[in-house]
């Protein structure tokens, strides 16, 4: 007879104390598998062509085009593998396991070169304080295995759950994606306006914030407070946002960071936490595109008459 899981079962403890060396090295395996993305992609607005997708088994870069071929690079959570796999069949996969990043990164370009594919990356990491170097780093040099299949099981929940929101938006939405900058799960809408330029703002900001956006997203530990969460941020961000009430309760705004947050244990502790994280979702949104004025009737179906939101599941 088969036990019904319990909710806290379903979505697994990571605590960011125990899993922190294993995220840290992650972070900077995944820049040099995402800046090969980045290398052998088109340009697409906000950067698009950057992040990586989740998979049936873990993170991949999906198809990109290689000198009439294609080649997709795949983190397998599961098996606890990297794959490298061409279109003409030609494959090559390596043991995910504890080593330096300076290791990883010269495997890496072993068994490019194996395939016959060559890319060039700017070797240093982003988005970090005191990058270092990916042929120097071996600092970085954790892997277990246990708690990087954890964040691939919340990944895929949470990515499922970010679909779902996406579909009641009618306007401009970003793919549900994982930014290997920043290191987080994350979907974007857009108001379809045009937002002010930033002061001094680099390129990569300019393209990332050229229209108002509300953003939410995941953090499975790294976002600045020690601890595995939910945000949601609107840019630019209306004046008396912060005073919005959200939902669940556990949710509030972080006035240091300037976003709502709802952290992932809170979110656990749920009763339903799926139900949780979409109210969360939804009354973050709200509180951003009315204080904003959205055009929300254009941009948004309506729940009581739509039927694309009434389909039975699994069709």
């Amino acid at each position: 007879m088969t036990t019904e899981k319990k909710p806290s079962e379903i979505w697994p403890e990571l605590p960011w104390n125990e899993w922190e060396p294993t995220a840290s090295t992650l972070h900077m395996w995944t820049q040099i598998v995402g800046k090969t993305r980045l290398a052998l992609t088109p340009m697409q607005n906000h950067w698009w062509n950057v992040p990586l997708y989740l998979s049936a088994r873990g993170l991949t870069t999906s198809a990109m085009f290689y000198k009439g071929e294609l080649l997709d690079i795949e983190f397998d959570f599961v098996s606890h593998d990297l794959h490298f796999r061409l279109s003409s069949g030609a494959h090559v996969s390596v043991p995910l396991r504890p080593q330096s990043v300076a290791d990883f990164y010269k495997e890496f370009q072993n068994c490019l070169e194996v395939l016959g594919v060559s890319v060039e990356i700017h070797p240093v990491p982003v988005e970090i304080p005191n990058p270092i170097p990916f042929a120097e780093d071996r600092t970085h040099a954790s892997y277990e295995a246990e708690y990087a299949h954890r964040f691939w099981r919340i990944l895929s929940l949470t990515d499922r759950l970010f679909k779902i929101f996406s579909s009641r938006f009618l306007g401009k939405i970003s793919p549900v994606h994982f930014f290997w900058g920043s290191f987080d799960l994350a979907v974007t809408r857009f108001s379809g306006r045009a937002a002010p330029p930033r002061a001094g703002a680099d390129l990569i900001t300019r393209e990332a914030y050229s229209h108002e956006v509300i953003s939410a997203g995941f953090w499975p530990g790294n976002g600045g407070f020690g601890a595995p969460a939910f945000y949601c941020y609107a840019a630019p961000s209306p004046a008396g946002l912060d005073k919005e009430a959200v939902r669940p309760r556990a949710a509030y705004f972080d006035a240091k960071l300037g976003e709502f947050l709802l952290k992932y244990d809170d979110a656990r502790a749920e009763a339903a936490p799926e139900e949780a994280l979409l109210e969360f979702l939804q009354s973050t949104y709200e509180a951003g595109a009315s204080l904003a004025k959205w055009d929300r009737k254009a941009l948004e179906r309506d729940p009581a008459t739509d039927p694309a939101l009434h389909k039975p599941r699994g069709r």
